[in-house]
């Protein structure tokens, strides 16, 4: 036990040399051999720790905690088999514990033992079962739809059927519930019955485009969705989805009256997202020309309804200040699609001057100096966005990645310790989490610097944690 506590005091050497000097007294000691696993474990020795707690079990083969320490190293060193091995131990030591007997379900359903996982995870329920209704919790809620999910991954689609109707009123994820009884009627060929399904949940939420996929009409034309379109615009009037598909079944005038209503709405709301939401359709030539002409037509219209409309004289009816903001915003990602990064920069640094203090402008500005190969601009374009709102995440990941991308190491590691652990470079506590694009982006920007064998250390890192963890022996 000293040798365990200088280890997590960080006096490593001490803490092996006791625990080994602990071993030659009493080589028999499952005690000694569990905590020498325990240290070989904190050392990232994930094998010989696995050898020691094979040895403790040797002496005192029932320990609980040593079995779940084996068992979590099998898990994460891919031996699946003796994982399952370990996890029916654990249950047939404690029969009443539903977590050990979850845990062999899951066990069983890594080594694809499907038929079996399903009547394990049935027993499992059993116990889990409460005597009112009123007393059921999420977690029995949970086994359910795991077992159902077990079902449905065997193919046994009649049983999941009845399955999700006989226990749906212990659910409390119905969403997940009904989801997996569509796929179930669908792979069943129970169109009628999936298309009952599908409206329940469309009523739920009509901004899920798979639910339309999944719909069945008398006849598969693009008519038939069209019109249903149509109807859920009428009962969801604030659903985009139900605008955004007429889009890709339209054409010619019909199509400009649809995608005019659809970017006015955008562009007046403020969405950021509006060009990627219907980028899809710059595929058909005519349609971007479409969208580019009737973009241009709000662009003149705010332009002189700003310079002829002053506050006093404003109404209620008018489009607000800031669609002038997210039209420049558009239509620098309209250019940037086109490649015409000229046109691009000139609607960004509008849309800057509009509003200086937009994050969204200036991360797209970087974006637009990433695809001219102007790097070191685009590093630090976003370096200046990731210093208007500091507190937010994915803008800090997103300059780390520019700032590598243009050599910049020091600087990258600088921004992205802001949300690393305390106490420790940002470049090993990423490591450590295994954050690949941070590992791959630091290797090639070591590489391009000259510092081959920096770049080959980690990528010696990637190579043994992705077989590890995606191509097992």
């Amino acid at each position: 036990m000293k040798g365990l506590t200088l280890s997590y005091m960080g006096r490593k050497e001490e803490a092996y040399e006791d625990v080994k000097r602990g071993l030659k007294s009493d080589l028999k000691s499952y005690v000694c051999w569990h905590v020498y696993g325990l240290i070989q474990r904190g050392d990232k020795k994930y094998e010989e720790a696995m050898k020691c707690y094979v040895n403790a079990l040797k002496i005192d083969k029932d320990n609980i905690q040593i079995l779940r320490d084996l068992a979590t190293l099998q898990v994460q060193l891919r031996d699946l088999e003796g994982f399952r091995d370990t996890r029916y131990r654990l249950a047939v030591l404690r029969p009443s514990q539903r977590s050990h007997w979850l845990a062999y379900a899951v066990a069983l359903h890594l080594q694809g033992e499907l038929p079996l996982a399903i009547k394990v995870m049935e027993e499992c329920r059993k116990l889990a079962h409460p005597e009112k209704r009123e007393d059921c919790d999420v977690e029995y809620g949970e086994y359910i739809l795991y077992q159902l999910e077990l079902m449905m991954e065997a193919g046994s689609f009649p049983e999941a059927i009845e399955h999700s109707l006989r226990y749906e009123s212990y659910v409390f994820d119905n969403v997940s519930l009904l989801e997996n009884r569509v796929k179930a009627y669908l792979a069943s060929g129970k169109k009628k019955e999936a298309n009952e399904v599908l409206f329940t949940l469309l009523d739920r939420n009509a901004e899920n485009w798979k639910y339309y996929q999944d719909l069945s009409f008398p006849t598969d034309s693009a008519e038939n969705l069209l019109e249903f379109c149509k109807e859920m615009q009428k009962s969801k009037p604030s659903a985009r989805t139900p605008k955004k598909i007429p889009l890709t079944l339209t054409q010619g005038d019909e199509f400009r009256i649809l995608v005019r209503s659809y970017l006015t709405q955008g562009l007046q709301k403020g969405l950021p997202a509006l060009f990627n939401d219907i980028k899809l359709l710059y595929k058909e030539p005519s349609k971007a020309s479409i969208i580019e002409e009737e973009v241009f037509k709000i662009l003149d219209m705010e332009k002189s309804r700003s310079s002829q409309v002053s506050p006093q004289t404003s109404s209620d009816e008018d489009l607000p200040a800031s669609t002038l903001l997210w039209t420049y915003y558009f239509l620098a990602q309209h250019s940037d699609q086109k490649r015409d990064y000229i046109k691009a920069l000139e609607y960004v640094d509008l849309a800057i001057e509009h509003t200086p203090t937009l994050v969204e402008s200036y991360s797209f500005k970087a974006k637009i100096y990433k695809h001219m190969n102007r790097l070191v601009e685009a590093a630090d374009c976003m370096d200046e966005a990731q210093s208007l709102d500091t507190s937010d995440r994915f803008i800090n990941y997103k300059t780390g990645k520019y700032l590598l991308r243009a050599n910049l190491v020091d600087r990258a590691e600088t921004i992205l310790a802001k949300f690393t652990r305390e106490g420790m470079k940002a470049s090993e506590n990423l490591c450590d989490m295994q954050c690949f694009w941070y590992m791959i982006e630091s290797a090639r920007a070591l590489n391009r610097l000259g510092k081959v064998g920096e770049a080959l250390k980690i990528l010696h890192v990637i190579d043994r944690v992705r077989r590890l963890n995606y191509w097992p022996p």
